[in-house]
């Protein structure tokens, strides 16, 4: 397994310094300026590169930039609209680029509109940590009162209907504004915030698109883009839903098990792989994250690690991020199955043997609350998940000496 965190660039809080104090082997970043759809050149891919090889005293960092995430597909693609054909082709010749940088992990995920989609950015635990949640009730006030999506009140459960008007009569306009802020941020790593009315206008582009559609539009997409990547060495995968399940009305094809088998079949060649995300994978009660890993491995070419809690039984609720032990997905056997595919690989002579990791997300604790940094990407709340999941590796390699190491 190899350790690696996820870098803003230079105008992240966390620094190249201190990802190396942290005892990382790789960057994960992304030219996040440069807007989906259009190439990555060559000289702002060697930028990046040298912003990660340097430390603040311009000495050599030794960390090289391990993985993309993420070459984003513009929802041109997504939708087979507008210009399409011309971001498919700028998103080959990005991939060439980056090989030709000697890169050779892109992330992307098939996501409409929204990234990750989470109702508060600091949930505040009962130690004193914050967290990012997503509360059903309150992103239900946003669908049915704020967004005022057309028949939002049918995708939601009776109760949850009912719960979300009482809670919307007692909001005062600063909560409403704060939830809405939460909910369309925009993405990661960028500085897009969308208005209600952006969040409208892009709702009403996928209205004639189904869940069959979609699927059938990333399958294109595909077809033409891993056949490339498999002849550069570049390893593609696809980073789940988050939250894995439908939101606002939109499709979501990449929320299980039975999801990643449908593209992996449909292009079954290596380059077509998995980002396995054990927290937004782990917000469904329904998807075995050590299972999935054992059956999907040879195809995982990333891995998120982080752990949620799931806050009821139902099978699309609220939930917030645990500690990287503690929620729904049981660390220990899920590292289990990395490390037996792992072995596996070695066996086979793979020289993708060691999958690269980082520890996703992260709670809020000590000075972190004095940082302003993205959501989710504290430094000691990761440093200590990356702790963490390293001890795990460091204690089963161990205890398997001769079989799987």
């Amino acid at each position: 397994m190899l350790p690696t965190w996820r870098w803003f660039g230079p105008n992240d809080a966390v620094s190249i310094d201190e990802l190396l104090q942290a005892g990382v082997q790789g960057v994960v970043t992304a030219l996040h300026h440069v807007p989906p759809g259009q190439v990555w050149a060559n000289e702002q891919i060697g930028q990046r590169q040298l912003e990660v090889s340097r430390m603040a005293d311009g000495s050599r960092s030794n960390l090289q930039w391990q993985v993309v995430e993420s070459l984003p597909v513009s929802e041109d693609i997504k939708r087979q609209t507008g210009d399409w054909k011309q971001h498919t082709e700028n998103y080959r010749q990005s991939l060439t680029n980056l090989h030709t940088a000697g890169i050779e992990v892109v992330c992307y995920n098939f996501m409409p509109v929204l990234d990750w989609t989470r109702t508060d950015l600091a949930y505040r635990l009962p130690n004193g940590a914050t967290c990012m949640r997503f509360d059903f009730t309150d992103f239900a006030v946003f669908d049915i009162h704020l967004l005022e999506r057309d028949d939002a009140a049918t995708d939601f459960p009776e109760e949850v209907v009912e719960s979300a008007n009482v809670r919307f009569a007692g909001m005062s306009d600063s909560t409403k504004a704060a939830l809405l802020d939460n909910l369309v941020c925009g993405l990661p790593g960028t500085d897009v915030t969308l208005s209600i009315e952006d969040v409208r206008s892009h709702l009403s582009a996928y209205n004639n698109i189904s869940a069959e559609q979609l699927r059938a539009n990333l399958v294109d997409f595909l077809a033409e883009i891993a056949p490339h990547a498999e002849s550069l060495g570049i390893r593609l995968c696809c980073h789940p839903d988050d939250p894995p399940y439908p939101l606002m009305g939109l499709p979501r094809i990449m929320s299980t098990e039975k999801h990643y088998q449908q593209i992996l079949d449909a292009v079954d060649i290596n380059s077509n792989g998995v980002t396995l995300c054990s927290g937004s994978l782990g917000a469904r009660s329904d998807n075995d994250l050590p299972g999935m890993m054992q059956r999907l491995g040879d195809r995982v070419h990333f891995l998120h690690l982080r752990n949620v809690q799931r806050e009821s039984d139902a099978m699309f609720g609220s939930f917030h991020e645990s500690e990287h032990l503690d929620g729904g997905t049981d660390m220990v056997a899920l590292i289990a199955a990395i490390l037996e595919e792992e072995h596996k690989r070695k066996l086979a002579g793979r020289s993708d043997n060691s999958i690269p990791f980082r520890p996703d997300h992260g709670q809020n604790i000590l000075d972190d609350h004095k940082r302003t940094v993205q959501p989710g990407y504290p430094a000691i709340g990761r440093l200590k998940g990356l702790a963490e999941l390293r001890g795990i590796e460091t204690t089963l390699s161990h205890t398997a000496h001769g079989t799987l190491c």
